[in-house]
């Protein structure tokens, strides 16, 4: 049985595992087994802030539905990263991060960046552990791939002492074993979920990232149009259903409850799949449902069901297998219920005529230059916001793998999140789009895609303010019956004046800035044809 270092063996576990990239900032306590790390073929990215390595090992995640390497250095390191861990425990990332620390042997010492790295971690991760076994280092880390990439899916992360990974290690590198959770409910509970949606006249769909992550959005499809249902998304962050669909409804806010109530107030049974409810800031505390109306909720994850709301009937089972069969028992029980042939759904962008010029806008000319200009197969990250609507008018999501938004509530992902997904997927091109304050909290990704030269490109939807703010405090007011009058003073952004494309170029990233009507054209041409990563300053207000 081979023995050596602990911190060579890791590698060797890691390589097992597939994983090919290790996105991080290092620190003293890491030193160690980074070193050790060069010697293998797994290629460490280096960021400048953990932030940044954080989103990106999420935005590749979320592109190959495989583990995100991430690691951190010590408490600071933790610290730093722990937002954007959150977004990735809300949306179900499967990132594995490992984190360093002095020793075990330092454990009576209280000295410098001495920390409970488990306890940080804890509220922001699926499962958080230390290892304290030099015997058992792999056997950890085996186990954190397996609860990272076992539905739930979400972060884990792995306290590595350096004393223990200088220890002799003879554990032999293995490929984890993921359970399969392709489970189907019994045919009778299948039975009983289609009787249930069928008994009611108004029906719709609640769907969710659970469906994409399922890859069931053909399944979905289909379900939807056997019962004549508008869907709509509840953290709905990827590619569940065609957004150009007849019976797509839209995606329900994340703000505030009555949003939702609204929505699903007059419905008779609800199926709600992949998702839980409702995911607001604000939610509704009583229960936005009809009174009688029949819910059937299909997810993998048993928690999220029935959590806030009752339901008549939860399934904790996959969603492919489940929406097939409770298609093909819908069409038993009602057989011409359905369309005897699917909706064709057309594989090509929607075309809008032009607009008069005085009626046009910057940003919605050069999302449309986008759209006619770019090829199909562009993936676009969605962090814009309150700059969102022309993204979702001209370029809305069809296909799976081609679009991602920011989820869980956190600012800052849309650039290191793109440099992710175009690592995993380089013969695509990624367009980012972010806003002026979110771009400042990962700004330092620009620095990475440009010394790994990542070809994504990002637009920077800059309106001088934290303009979500601005809405968020007028609804605010109203509920609070106060007169509206200046907003305050923290959700400006003017002064100084954020110049994006001299920051860019500080880190190696060329762009240019556009105001007018007149300099989109060629804006768009400049960044589709730039071989690298580029950036635009998109002024929209």
């Amino acid at each position: 049985m081979t023995t050596r270092p602990g911190r060579a063996a890791i590698f060797e576990q890691f390589a097992a595992d597939g994983i090919e990239y290790m996105f991080g900032n290092p620190g003293t306590v890491e030193q160690g087994f980074l070193d050790a790390g060069g010697a293998s073929d797994i290629e460490y990215l280096l960021s400048l802030h953990e932030g940044v390595a954080v989103g990106m090992a999420d935005g590749y995640a979320r592109a190959t539905q495989r583990p995100g390497l991430v690691q951190l250095h010590s408490g600071v390191g933790l610290g730093n990263g722990i937002g954007m861990l959150y977004q990735a425990k809300r949306g179900g990332s499967p990132l594995v991060v490992v984190v360093g620390e002095a020793g075990v042997k330092y454990d009576a010492m209280d000295g410098q960046m001495a920390v409970d790295l488990v306890g940080m971690a804890e509220p922001v991760t699926k499962w958080a552990t230390r290892v304290v076994d030099p015997s058992s280092v792999l056997r950890v880390l085996r186990r954190a791939v397996k609860i990272a990439m076992t539905p739930p899916r979400g972060p884990v992360v792995v306290v590595l002492p350096a004393d223990v990974l200088d220890e002799p290690n003879s554990e032999p590198a293995v490929p984890t074993s993921v359970p399969d959770t392709r489970v189907v409910p019994e045919p009778a509970l299948v039975a009983e979920a289609a009787t249930t949606l069928l008994a009611g006249r108004n029906r719709l769909i609640l769907m969710g990232d659970g469906v994409a992550t399922s890859g069931a959005q053909r399944e979905l499809t289909a379900v939807a149009e056997a019962l004549g249902a508008k869907v709509w998304g509840v953290n709905s962050s990827e590619f569940n259903f065609d957004a150009t669909h007849r019976l797509f409804g839209g995606q329900l806010g994340h703000m505030f409850g009555e949003t939702s109530a609204r929505v699903v107030g007059e419905a008779d049974s609800v199926l709600i799949v992949g998702t839980y409810v409702f995911p607001e800031v604000f939610p509704a505390l009583e229960n936005p449902f009809k009174a009688g109306a029949k819910i059937v909720h299909v997810d993998l994850d048993a928690y999220e069901i029935a959590k806030n709301f009752p339901v008549d009937l939860g399934l904790v089972a996959d969603p492919k297998l489940t929406l097939a069969a409770l298609n093909a028992e819908i069409n038993r029980q009602r057989p011409g219920l359905a369309p005897s042939t699917p909706i064709a759904v057309s594989s090509t962008r929607p075309v809008f005529p032009e607009p008069p010029l005085e009626q046009d806008s910057v940003l919605d000319r050069f999302v449309r230059r986008l759209a006619g200009r770019a090829p199909e197969d562009l993936v676009v990250f969605d962090e814009a916001l309150t700059a969102s609507p022309p993204l979702a008018k001209y370029l809305p999501p069809r296909q799976a793998g081609r679009f991602f938004q920011t989820r869980g509530g956190s600012l800052g992902v849309g650039i290191p999140g793109a440099l992710g997904i175009k690592l995993a997927s380089p013969e695509l091109p990624v367009v980012a789009f972010t806003g002026d304050g979110g771009s400042m909290y990962t700004i330092q990704a620009l620095w990475t895609a440009a010394r790994y030269g990542i070809g994504a490109k990002f637009v920077i939807c800059d309106n001088r303010r934290y303009h979500l703010l601005d809405q968020n405090i007028e609804q605010y007011w109203a509920e609070q019956g106060i007169t509206p009058h200046e907003f305050p003073a923290a959700f400006d952004l003017s002064t100084p004046e954020l110049g994006f494309t001299g920051l860019a170029a500080a880190m190696g990233v060329p762009g240019r800035r556009v105001e007018k009507l007149y300099e989109v054209d060629t804006a768009v041409e400049a960044m589709l044809n730039h071989d690298g990563p580029y950036l635009i300053d998109l002024v929209i207000d």
